[in-house]
């Protein structure tokens, strides 16, 4: 077992710089940067970032410097004819671009290693502190999305063990891979036309995860009012996990209802009923308990984004969308890396969880 870890362990490192390595050499090829940002909003023509430059010196005095210049220079950057090639090389030391790319990026990993992410380009808030402040509305999205997922998906997917074949089983199977077939955010679309508002009912809000004046309301009345905000938006993450989770629980039910002990214990005279929860439930139940980590990490992270922007939720998703807008790359890379920590961290867990439940899975027999 030690061995095991040891080797994942060790592993997650060269997998981490992989993903930094191909996600900078990605950058460095994608038109538009901080420097063009900033010199697109001096110009009036930026159009593509979602917030305002504001904090770390970012105007640098340079509205009094725009067409200071009587000779206007040729630039690397869009934008950047008729401004002093000083103001250009204080904003390239600004934002760390005047190293060389393989500088920058060795600087980046020491950074990384020290858990060191830097501040926001656009924000002068780092980037720790940014995540911290987003974190919340996104785990209460995974969270809730995961719970309602096990809650329905695991006695549907029984019955339909039980009933496997049947005319139940047959139409609950076509409603969920519609079901999954459909984008979670069109589904969120659906949502807010037939119930917030959009041509029928307007039963629940369309933004934020809390109403006006929430912090003054009753404790009872807060609950409530979150849970009517959150309803829309976890209902349609949770669509096309319901799909995976239910297959997942009929299969594992069905392997274990076919197996030799529970002929047994039908011959020796136990109920269905005993059967049933008594004997195959434990040992079918296994591989559900032990993928929970992993279930809720991949709600946490995926299918977010959309949701959060329909809904206007400040999350992790939006925070992430804004920043590649934005050519915040301090937020970029910050939240990649530790976005990617978190996963290969949640992986091994969740194989440790599948040894834990079940001492006959050895993975020290196989090759990581």
């Amino acid at each position: 077992m030690a061995s095991y870890i040891a080797r994942r362990v060790l592993l997650m490192f060269p997998t981490l710089l992989g993903i930094l390595l191909v996600s900078f050499v990605v950058v460095q090829f994608a038109p538009g940067g901080p420097v063009e940002r900033v010199l697109a909003q001096l110009s009036g023509a930026d159009t593509g970032g979602t917030s305002r430059i504001s904090g770390g010196g970012g105007d640098m005095g340079a509205r009094g410097q725009v067409g200071a210049s009587a000779d206007a220079v040729s630039s690397k950057y869009r934008g950047a004819q008729g401004l002093d090639p000083e103001f250009i090389k204080k904003l390239e030391a600004q934002f760390g671009f005047d190293k060389p790319a393989p500088e920058r990026f060795l600087l980046m990993l020491w950074n990384f290693a020290r858990f060191d992410f830097g501040k926001s380009y656009f924000r002068d808030v780092s980037v720790i502190q940014l995540i911290k402040e987003k974190l919340p509305v996104s785990i209460s999205l995974g969270l809730w999305m995961t719970l309602l997922t096990y809650l329905i998906s695991i006695p549907l997917g029984i019955r339909k063990a039980v009933q496997d074949g049947s005319r139940f089983d047959t139409w609950t199977s076509a409603i969920i891979i519609v079901g999954f077939a459909i984008p979670g955010f069109l589904f969120a679309i659906l949502l807010i036309i037939l119930f917030a508002g959009g041509s029928f009912f307007n039963i629940f809000p369309l933004r934020g995860l809390t109403s006006d004046g929430w912090a003054q309301f009753p404790w009872y009345w807060k609950i409530l009012d979150y849970f009517w905000h959150i309803t829309l938006p976890m209902v349609s993450m949770a669509l096309g996990a319901f799909a995976t989770m239910t297959l997942l629980t009929k299969n594992s039910f069905l392997d274990e209802i076919r197996k030799q002990y529970v002929m047994t214990a039908r011959a020796k005279g136990c109920s269905e009923r005993q059967v049933l929860y008594n004997h195959i439930f434990r040992n079918a139940m296994l591989i559900v308990i032990a993928g929970f980590p992993s279930a809720f990490i991949h709600a946490f992270f995926s299918g977010s984004l959309l949701i959060e922007t329909i809904f206007s939720l400040d999350g992790l998703g939006l925070l992430g969308f804004e920043s590649i807008l934005n050519r915040d790359y301090p937020v970029v890379f910050g939240t990649l890396f530790i976005f990617s920590l978190v996963g290969l961290v949640v992986n091994l867990i969740s194989d440790l969880a599948y040894m834990w439940v079940d001492p006959r899975i050895d993975f020290e027999a196989r090759e990581v």
